[in-house]
């Protein structure tokens, strides 16, 4: 996610304030604004604003009701009932109640639907209208990830959605509603007149989608812009306002450890690609204090299923030269993909690491490539390289979203084989005693972290840079919401 607000004009609001029309620098374009079909940063970026969920999280983390009346009640170990807000309508007019509701449940679990999102919501099997109001959601068996997967579960009309153009004109009942989106330029957005919470103060909202941290940044300290995502660290001291809070991401490069995928198939090439690798320098000289060395995991600290005693792989270039020579692999050719202006200094990274592993005798083809390719890439099981970086970021706070989504054997993300690790996933996400999942979640990051399924790389602080006008605070789930955003008096 990458943005940056431009350009504050002076429309006026009730009581002497001032409306802002706001631009909005993404570094990348959304693939789809369908907010339940793909995994697609830039979607989430324009989506939040737009559409909405039966729970949401306080800006520190905690869970609250959004679009759902009260918090669900369990009838039974696999039933929750959910009472949906009276009186809502999506931005066309069609009713907010227990069909559309149940509508969305059901659509996102189709398999014929094909979400890329079904990681998250793989323990649901259905949910059926009670009354008006109400309904049940069912899952497959018993889920304490229930309610999380709630939060992130994207709320859609019944009508509208099925409509062949809602991936691109969509509608749903946020803060603002869509008014254009002309591909590879722009999209904008609207505040909605009848949106059924407070008013926000930001009228409207234009998308544009602009690659280079440095253009973004020139353009806030030119005063071009009021607001950017992912800062560059070297110029924090250089902008009028600058925030930022710990994750939720995690950098890290995933390795294809399939008995098909030639050399990094043999464990002790992808221990030399994790011990190869200097993390320390990484945090230190692209990002200046603003990241630190992640824990031989991909989970981290808070994340529910943490491993506190794995620890991350030294830097060890000897070492790995020598397990290189033991699996006949030196002077070895092998690939890595990554992106550009999808996270901060993803491509700097992707080149530094290529950098580290040519120092230890590979020689590395470095795929630079577009975010629609790259997703590509992550997420077709054949057309996955031998590894790529991945940015990864955790809503939920619970260790099935990511190990659903880049462990667990034939998932569209992962790219692994191991069978014990597929079933421990299984295992942990219907266990309801909570210290015995905690301790299944961190027998799987062991097995990851020995098995080297991951380059390990590092825990990155969201950077934002703010405009004297703005008055803003990130979030601890990593959403931008612009209806949070006000204006100085």
């Amino acid at each position: 996610m990458s943005f940056a607000v431009v350009g504050l004009a002076g429309v006026m609001l009730a009581g002497g304030a001032h409306a802002a029309p706001v631009t909005v620098a993404m570094g990348s374009e959304p693939t789809s604004l369908d907010p339940q079909l793909v995994q697609d940063g830039g979607e989430w970026t324009v989506n939040d604003n737009i559409f909405e969920t039966l729970l949401v999280r306080t800006a520190d983390g905690h869970l609250q009701t959004g679009l759902a009346a009260e918090m669900p009640k369990q009838v039974n170990p696999t039933t929750w009932r959910v009472k949906v807000r009276p009186g809502i309508k999506f931005a066309d007019g069609e009713p907010l109640n227990a069909d559309a509701v149940a509508y969305s449940v059901n659509r996102i679990v189709d398999p014929n639907f094909k979400s890329r999102q079904l990681p998250f919501f793989s323990t649901i099997a259905k949910a059926e209208k009670v009354d008006d109001l109400t309904l049940d959601v069912t899952t497959k068996g018993p889920d304490p990830a229930v309610l999380t997967r709630l939060y992130y579960l994207k709320i859609v009309p019944p009508q509208a959605s099925q409509a062949t153009d809602f991936a691109s004109k969509p509608v749903g009942t946020g803060p603002y509603r869509f008014v254009e989106w002309t591909k590879g330029q722009k999209i904008v957005l609207e505040r909605n007149p009848d949106y059924w919470g407070p008013k926000p103060e930001v009228e409207r909202i234009t998308f544009r989608f602009i690659k280079e941290p440095g253009t973004r940044l020139s353009g806030l300290k030119a005063g071009e812009f009021d607001f950017i995502h992912n800062l560059l660290p070297e110029f924090v001291k250089d902008v009028p306002q600058a925030v930022n809070t710990t994750g939720p991401l995690l950098t890290m490069i995933e390795v294809d450890s399939r008995k098909t995928a030639g050399l990094t198939a043999d464990v002790r090439v992808r221990k030399a690609l994790n011990l190869a690798v200097d993390k320390t320098a990484l945090a230190q000289s692209l990002f200046e204090g603003f990241a630190s060395v992640a824990d031989g995991q991909i989970l981290e600290p808070g994340w529910f299923g943490y491993n506190p005693n794995i620890k991350a792989y030294p830097y060890d270039p000897e070492a790995a030269r020598k397990l290189l020579k033991e699996a006949g692999a030196e002077g070895a050719t092998i690939d890595i993909y990554g992106s550009n202006g999808r996270w901060l200094k993803d491509r700097e990274i992707t080149e530094a690491v290529a950098g580290f592993w040519e120092a230890i005798g590979l020689k590395v083809n470095v795929h630079i490539v577009e975010f629609s390719e790259y997703l590509d890439r992550l997420n077709d099981q054949k057309a996955r390289p031998q590894t790529i970086f991945i940015g990864h970021s955790n809503q939920l706070f619970d260790a099935d979203r990511t190990d659903s989504a880049y462990l667990e054997p034939g998932r569209s993300g992962a790219s692994n084989d191991n069978g014990e690790i597929g079933e421990l996933i299984k295992t942990a996400r219907a266990e309801t005693d909570v210290g015995k999942r905690e301790d299944l979640y961190r027998r799987i990051g062991q097995i990851a972290h020995d098995d080297a399924l991951f380059v390990f790389l590092l825990y990155q602080k969201d950077i934002f840079g703010l405009s004297k006008s703005l008055r803003w605070q990130p979030r601890a789930d990593g959403k931008v919401l612009i209806k949070d955003v006000s204006l100085a008096k």
